[in-house]
């Protein structure tokens, strides 16, 4: 390979929109890139994007490395024919090995009839009781021993199917006290409480053969003294732990090297450069031509005036071509459509992962007989940005099927995601009249409209019951009488085991 293959081969872009431009092409031929990342705004059906795939690769006359973030629960990119499942909190709520087995076979065999090489997932940074704004229900939980077992089962199915898995966030940011897409976060944590909490599941990864590793944007200053060296920069945590003392031989990805984080710090060439000199393989920039075309220059600079090292480049590109050659065909498995097993098991998962986290009181319980009135989000307003599924596009219909299973006919009042004054107004005086307030609740740690929200209904209703939808945060605001639960995610399995668990 020329120098330019080489450096493409290590450049994994994402493209902006569901339908293939002369442009993309145009920058994938000139760049080089070798690799394709798929997001929402990717994805309009599973024909379109097979199309997409099919056109550019015809175009590039070369098979490209596609991957895409299928986490579970919050984090799906592509929402049809395939199982929305959980999110691992709830899989760790569970305690399963067996279903998170089951549910890396069922994702491999969808996403490879969708065209999925590589999958970023999952994610086994280990929360604390601190809480973590961008990780929370990503994570499996807060012990070591149970995220390093559902990690390693789902990779173990995953890849039993030929989907390659990505363990990340390398050596593990679920204590980390800021949202990396936004600022740097420093992680204060020495190696001893690392190799005891954070570090255990990323081993057990490797045990299984992982596929590839993806690292973390902190700043780790006692594992690296270096000034201003996040992880994705650090060759102590990169090239010498996790390559040397681990002896990890996969591939190895940074995080997006546009994400605030990374912007803090550098421009997005100068991070490709530092990124590829601490030891990743594989350099994800995942949004903007510009960046994209300063990364690939950058590199080209690096190695041309010998800053980093041709034979390191030659290593990194040939373990990416091995992760290619996994897979022969592009699509595998037939038409795209979810696989039979997969809807009754999301279901299982969230029923055993329904957690009461105020104790539930017989006579609040009665009073679902009564008058229920509902405050819901509207999810639908968040369809531009994540997958929503069908049936929360339209909230008030999912609602009033979901509840008439159990005889119940509430009277319903949809708010924003951030609620406004008029709305919670609205909201208090439905629940003033309802025997029993049901307020499904969405990060009040994180937004203060949704904390005024809970406030006021607890103030003024007659009864409350409290669902919280995502982070489990929220649990130290609710006050001593009312009802409490959450199954740590907000996909319709999810939202129908609460409503069960509170109505059958």
């Amino acid at each position: 390979m020329t120098l330019e293959e080489l450096v493409g081969q290590r450049l994994m872009f994402g493209i902006p929109g569901p339908i293939l431009r002369p442009e993309d092409i145009r920058l994938l031929k000139e760049t080089g890139a070798g690799g394709l990342i798929l997001y929402r705004r990717n994805f309009e059906s599973a024909a379109q994007l097979i199309d997409l795939l099919t056109r550019l690769e015809e175009a590039l006359r070369r098979r490209l490395l596609v991957a895409t973030d299928h986490e579970g629960g919050r984090v799906v990119m592509l929402g049809e024919g395939v199982t929305i499942f959980p999110d691992n909190l709830a899989v760790g709520a569970s305690g399963e090995a067996i279903s998170a087995e089951r549910q890396g076979r069922i994702e491999a065999l969808e996403l490879r009839r969708l065209g999925i090489d590589l999958n970023f997932a999952p994610v086994l940074d280990v929360l604390t009781d601190a809480p973590s704004p961008n990780i929370g229900i990503r994570s499996y939980g807060k012990d070591p021993a149970l995220v390093a077992r559902l990690g390693a089962a789902r990779i173990r199915g995953m890849q039993s199917r030929g989907l390659s898995a990505c363990a990340k966030h390398f050596p593990g940011k679920g204590h980390s006290p800021v949202d990396a897409h936004l600022r740097l976060p420093t992680v204060a944590s020495a190696w001893d409480e690392m190799k005891r909490t954070h570090l255990p599941p990323f081993l057990a990864a490797l045990e299984t053969g992982v596929d590839a590793l993806m690292t973390s944007h902190p700043l780790y200053p006692a594992l690296d003294p270096t000034p201003l060296t996040p992880a994705t920069f650090s060759k102590l945590i990169v090239k010498d732990y996790l390559r040397g003392e681990l002896g990890y031989r996969g591939v190895i990805a940074s995080d997006d090297l546009e994400m605030g984080a990374i912007a803090e710090l550098c421009p997005v060439g100068e991070a490709a450069v530092r990124a590829a000199g601490a030891g990743h393989d594989l350099l994800l920039v995942c949004h903007t031509e510009a960046a994209q075309r300063q990364a690939c220059g950058a590199l080209l600079d690096a190695y041309r005036g010998k800053r980093l090292p041709l034979k390191e480049l030659e290593a990194s590109a040939e373990r990416i071509a091995g992760l290619k050659a996994k897979r022969s065909l592009r699509f595998e498995g037939g038409s795209p459509r979810p696989e039979i097993g997969g809807t009754p098991l999301a279901k299982a998962i969230a029923s055993q992962a329904v957690t009461l986290v105020q104790p539930r009181h017989a006579d609040l319980t009665r009073r679902f007989n009564g008058a229920v009135g509902v405050i819901f989000p509207r999810f639908s307003s968040l369809a531009d940005r994540i997958t929503v599924e069908p049936a929360l596009l339209d909230e008030t219909a999912y609602l009033r099927a979901a509840f008439a299973l159990f005889g119940v006919r509430p009277e319903i009042l949809i708010v924003g995601i951030e609620p406004t004054d008029p709305e919670i107004e609205r909201a208090v005086v439905l629940a003033a009249r309802a025997d029993i307030a049901l307020l499904f609740l969405f990060d009040a740690h994180l937004y203060p409209s949704n904390r005024r929200l809970l406030d006021r209904l607890q103030e003024t209703a007659r009864a409350l019951a409290v669902a919280l939808l995502r982070n489990p945060y929220d649990a130290a605001y609710l006050r001593p009488g009312g009802l409490g639960v959450t199954a740590f995610g907000f996909r319709t399995c999810q939202l129908d085991a609460i409503i069960a668990r509170l109505l059958a």
